[in-house]
This record gives C-alpha cells, sequence and structure tokens, in this order.
C-alpha cells in the first residue's frame, strides 16, 4: 500500500505566538479539506506509484474499475457491471459513459494501454508482478512474448475483457489498486513521463490536479466531468506532508488541519484526554517487519542468524509498554482479519516466555560463530520519524543484550525505499499495508519473481510452488491451508522478522464527516465532507 516543513513549522510559529489559526483561502461558498498525509509522494503516476501516501492522493485522481466505498469495499467503478466465465478465468467488464477530466471519453483501450505499460521494464513498476495475474503478463514483463498477447482487450470502447492465468475471486479488490488504474493514452503519449506535471494532469476520478507545490502541498479540485460529481461534497483538497507527528498534532488541534492519517502512538493517552472526539483507530489489515538484507550481507545468509536476531525482539514490550495504541505481538506476517486464511503459521518462539527466546538467540548466533569476540555488526535503516527512532531503539537495545552491536541510519521515507529497493541496506525497518483483502498481497512479497519489494531476496522453491497451487486451487477451505503451510515455511526460513501487527491512527476533527474507520484504511475524499 513513504519534505519540506517550512509551512508546519510557520503554522506552529504563529501557534506558540496565540496568532490566528492560519487555513488556506477558500472561496466562498466553497467546501474545502486541509489533509495531512504523512509525507511528500515521489510520484502521482499510477503505474510508478508504490507507497500509501501516493495511493490517498492518486485514489482520489483516478479510478479503476472498481473503486473504494467508505467501508473500503470494491463497488463498481469505471465498469458499471461484469460477468465471470464459468472456470473463473475470463472477466468481461462493462464501462460506465465517462469522461477524463479534459472531455475524452474513458475507453477500454485507456486501461489495455495502463497494463501494458505497468509491464514494460521502462516503466520500473515496483508494482509489476500484480499484473503477473493477467494472462502472459509476466511473459510480457520479461520481454518472452509480446504485449499483443496479454489477457487484456477492448472488445469495443466500452466493453474490456480480462483473462486470467489463473482464477482469482479477489480480482474486483485488487481492482482498486493503483496499478490497475487506467491512464490517458492520449495524453501520456504524447507528453511521456512528464504528463503527471500540473497542467498536464489528466484524471478520470471526482478530483483533478490544480497544483503540487514541493514540499508544501499538492491540491486537487473538483473535477465537473466525473460522473457523480453532483454528489461530491469537498470542492478542494490540500494534501501536506507532515512527517513531523508532534507537528501535526498541533495544527490539528489548532484547527489548521482538518486531519492527520496518524499521530505518535505512545501519545494516544494524552490525546484522549486533549482531543477525544479527534483520536480515531481501528485494527488494520498490516504487519510492521524487519527484512535482512540476505543478497549483500554475508552474515545473514545464515538462517540461524536471522532466527536468532528475530527471537530476540521484545515484542510484548514494544507493544504493550512502547506503542500503548492495541498494537499486537506478531510471530506471523499475514494480521489477522484477513479475508481467506486460516491462521495457523507461527514463527520459531510462538508461546515461549521473552528470557527463553534471548536464550535460544544467544545459543543460535553462538553455533553461527558470534559472541563477546566476535560480536555481529550491521546498520538498521529506517524511516525518520520520532515512533520509527524509539522502535529501532528498542530493538537495537534487544539485541544489545544477545551481544549484538547495531548502529542506526534514518532517511526521508522516498530515500530510505529507494535504498530498501537497491538492497542499499543491512537490516530496513518496513511495514506492508495490504493491497487487497486477501493473504496472497502479503505472501506474494516473499515469491522468488517479485522483484523490488522482496526486499530480503528471499527464494525457496517449496515456497513458491505450494503458492502456484494455491492459486490453482478451487476450494477456498484449501486453498488457505496451502497458503498457511507456505507461510510456514517462509517462517521456518525467518524470512523476514515481523514485529507487531499495525493499528490504523488518525485525528480527524469533528467538522468532518463520513470518515468511516476500516482495516484497510482508504478513505476516498468523495465520500467525506466538512461543516462549515
Amino acid at each position: 500500500m513513504p519534505l519540506g516543513l517550512a509551512l508546519a513549522a510557520a503554522a506552529l510559529l504563529l501557534a506558540g505566538c496565540g496568532g490566528k489559526v492560519q487555513r488556506p483561502d477558500c472561496s466562498a461558498g466553497q467546501v474545502c479539506l486541509e489533509y495531512g498525509n504523512g509525507s511528500e509522494p515521489a510520484t502521482l503516476d499510477p503505474q510508478s506509484s508504490s507507497l500509501i501516501d501516493e495511493f490517498a492522493i492518486i485514489g482520489d485522481l483516478m479510478m479503476g474499475l472498481t473503486t473504494d466505498s467508505p467501508e473500503a469495499m470494491p463497488v463498481p467503478g469505471m465498469a458499471e457491471r461484469w460477468e465471470t466465465s464459468a472456470d473463473g478465468l475470463v472477466w468481461t467488464f462493462h464501462l460506465r459513459d465517462a469522461k477524463w477530466s479534459d472531455g475524452a471519453p474513458v475507453t477500454a483501450d485507456d486501461f489495455v494501454y495502463a497494463y501494458r505499460r505497468i509491464l514494460e521494464p521502462k516503466t520500473a513498476s515496483v508494482y509489476a508482478y500484480l499484473v503477473f495475474l493477467l494472462k502472459n503478463g509476466q511473459a510480457v514483463s520479461e520481454g518472452k512474448a509480446d504485449p499483443q498477447t496479454l489477457g487484456a482487450r477492448a472488445l469495443d470502447p466500452r466493453t474490456l475483457e480480462l483473462t486470467l492465468s489463473h482464477p482469482a475471486p479477489y480480482l474486483p479488490q485488487l481492482l482498486k489498486h493503483t496499478s490497475f488504474f487506467p491512464v490517458p493514452k492520449h495524453v501520456v503519449e504524447r507528453y511521456g513521463d512528464q504528463w503527471v506535471r500540473p497542467g498536464r494532469y489528466v484524471s478520470n476520478g471526482p478530483y483533478k490536479l490544480a497544483a503540487w507545490r514541493l514540499g508544501d502541498y499538492v491540491q486537487l479540485v473538483k473535477n465537473p466531468l466525473f460522473y457523480d460529481a453532483k454528489n461530491v461534497c469537498v470542492d478542494r483538497v490540500n494534501f501536506y506532508p507532515t512527517t513531523d507527528s508532534a507537528l501535526a498534532e498541533r495544527r490539528v488541534q489548532r484547527g489548521e488541519l482538518d486531519l492527520n492519517t496518524s499521530f505518535q502512538s505512545n501519545r494516544i493517552d494524552r490525546l484522549r484526554k486533549e482531543m477525544p472526539t479527534y483520536v480515531r483507530t481501528h485494527p488494520s489489515l498490516a504487519t510492521s517487519y524487519l527484512s535482512f538484507n540476505t543478497r549483500d550481507f554475508a552474515p545473514f545468509k545464515d538462517v540461524r542468524v536471522r532466527k536468532a536476531l528475530a527471537l530476540a525482539i521484545d515484542r510484548e514490550f514494544i507493544t504493550s509498554k512502547l506503542m500503548r495504541a492495541g498494537q499486537i505481538p506478531a510471530y506471523a506476517f499475514v494480521p489477522p482479519g484477513t479475508a481467506n486464511y486460516v491462521f495457523d503459521a507461527h514463527m520459531a518462539g510462538y508461546g515461549q516466555a521473552y528470557p527463553a527466546r534471548q536464550a535460544e538467540a544467544r545459543r543460535l548466533l553462538a553455533q553461527a560463530g558470534f559472541g563477546p569476540d566476535h560480536p555481529l555488526k550491521f546498520q538498521i535503516k529506517s524511516a525518520s520519524s520520532n515512533e520509527t527512532l524509539l522502535l529501532m531503539q528498542a530493538i537495537q537495545a534487544d539485541w544489545k543484550a544477545v551481544g549484538v552491536e547495531t548502529s542506526l541510519q534514518q532517511n526521508e521515507g522516498q530515500i530510505v525505499f529507494e535504498a530498501y529497493r537497491n538492497r542499499d541496506f543491512q537490516v530496513g525497518s518496513m511495514g506492508w499495508y495490504a493491497d487487497y483483502n486477501d493473504p496472497v498481497t502479503f505472501l506474494a512479497l516473499m515469491r522468488a519473481d517479485t522483484g523490488a519489494q522482496n526486499y530480503g531476496d528471499y527464494r525457496n522453491p517449496a515456497y513458491d510452488a505450494l503458492l502456484d497451487a494455491a492459486d490453482h486451487e478451487p476450494d477456498g477451505m484449501a486453498r488457505a491451508k496451502l497458503l498457511s503451510r507456505a507461510e510456514q515455511i517462509m517462517l521456518d526460513d525467518q524470512a523476514i522478522a515481523p514485529i507487531y501487527f499495525v493499528v490504523n491512527r488518525a485525528l480527524v476533527s469533528p467538522k468532518v464527516t463520513g470518515w468511516v474507520d476500516n482495516a484497510s484504511n482508504f478513505h476516498r475524499i468523495r465520500w467525506l465532507c466538512v461543516k462549515p
């Protein structure tokens, strides 16, 4: 599902001096929303984006065949209706009469063009593997098949046929994802990668791009050509990068922001006292975890080292004493609440007391040749935030207790995830938010052919074979068990070190209506409104 802070700093200075609440101009009679969105987007191109904070913006500019309801459930988007063949492989979508924001019709060919585009190596999409679901998708991506053979074709301007490589009952969930959004072929072919600039960006969703001031805000305005524009309340929304949660909290409290998509977890008790009607929490389909660079850092090629490090993390302390917002210790990767699954898989140490896990960690490190005279040393790289720093310091202390020496490095989100993709790290801290509600959104990350987002370069043919078998298993329970067996193999190999299952956290002004807490944590602006 990753900055300048000049605007936030200026607002805070005014707040400290008792100045008037600073909100951008909003034309008379308009409804405006000031939205704290975590980080600066790297791109607004649906086929190039990779971060949740980008999706928050792109999801209101663009619309796929399906889209998010207020509860983040899939509902008809550009497709009014669809049919599925008896074998589950051929899906036929009937598009509504819709227009791009420049007045051109949205056609089935725009979808076909987008799907071929994401598979092109020059697009360099980290999400190309999702489109492998289409027949010949992987072969097209690898240059082994002509793009014309991709399982996506326009039967006519308003009828799109998708042929899958295997049945996928979760397809309506997946089609909400940016990787399956259309793009305006007539604009992209004219401007190339520069089509995403303000003044060129053409959208088919409820909003269009008005301005993008780097490090300041991204501004969207209502798209009058959107098919349901009459039911869209908010006329203008500004998305602000709010990497400093303390600054964002104060800006929400003063009314300079109407909402912020996160807050520092360990401040929840104070916030519930000071801003009780603002605090929103909900169990999430997301897992916080650590990835080990097994490609370039020799000690991590040894499963004993990876297992020792995973065992030595005191998840119970982290969730109950450090975070304190309802997070759950994670001894698996797929979070509770994920649909179509049985939760039988657990990493080593599950159910053991922490001192026993520490003792086993020391034993495994000694077996691998590390001890007081030869300590294991490496760097932990993470995104910049106060909360992540506290978490990494806690894990650093846990590892020091078993004789491991670490250093910490934090970078702005875009920079650190680029480092992860380029394998410029030893241990990386990350979280995975479900792109769709099915265990495959988590487990597919660890496939050998996933690419950049398999950050630790985990490879196990037995794991991949079970995922392949699950893809072709028509019985839901049998499929769930195959996926659980695959997860157990991955956890036995300690491909990652799960830390905790995430809780969605937001500060939302009582003036904002239409916000529905949901596990996916998707909140489309078209469903929101702001009271005067």
